[in-house]
């Protein structure tokens, strides 16, 4: 065996020995992430008010954009849309069952420029905040492929429940 063959299998078992860790580290990504779910479909009755062609990016910890949860259906990358309904927002990624974030699992709505994965220019994304469960919030990023983000964005804080003060008039 030459030296050149010796190599050549170093490399392969290094090359082998990466791709296994990084499917190993992924499905226990998965397990980990596992214990949360996105909610599925879109109410009965719900009235669509706009519709908005998005790529989605990821959803992360909230405020840890470099922090990946792998929530099903929201593990990857997809392109899709946003339909803004009376109701909530539908998530429509292809490929996926529609999430849908009722407004009341709504949090916030901004900008945002970073995300796993994802660099684009100042604000280029739309970071919607919302609630997988009932302690935990997550941050989804889509990128809006056509018009403006500030009308998605707009549309989306409108439903927003209103912050409970505590405070009685």
């Amino acid at each position: 065996m030459s030296m050149r063959d010796i190599a050549v299998a170093i490399t392969i078992v290094v090359a082998v020995l990466i791709l296994l860790s990084m499917y190993l580290a992924w499905r226990r990504r998965l397990r980990r992430d596992g214990v949360h779910a996105a909610p599925m479909g879109v109410p009965e009755h719900a009235e669509v008010l706009t519709r908005h062609e998005v790529l989605y990016v990821s959803t992360t910890r909230h405020d840890q954009p470099l922090e990946r949860l792998a929530i099903t259906p929201l593990a990857y990358r997809a392109r899709g849309e946003i339909a803004v309904t009376d109701r909530g927002a539908a998530l429509c990624l292809d490929g996926a069952p529609t999430v849908f974030l009722a407004s009341a699992k709504l949090v916030q709505v901004d900008r945002a420029t970073v995300t796993i994965d994802r660099v684009v220019e100042p604000n280029g994304l739309v970071r919607l905040a919302w609630n997988v469960s009932d302690d935990t919030i997550v941050d989804s990023y889509v990128r809006v492929t056509t018009g403006d983000p500030q009308n998605l964005i707009s549309e989306l804080q409108r439903l927003i429940p209103a912050k409970d003060t505590g405070a009685e008039s």
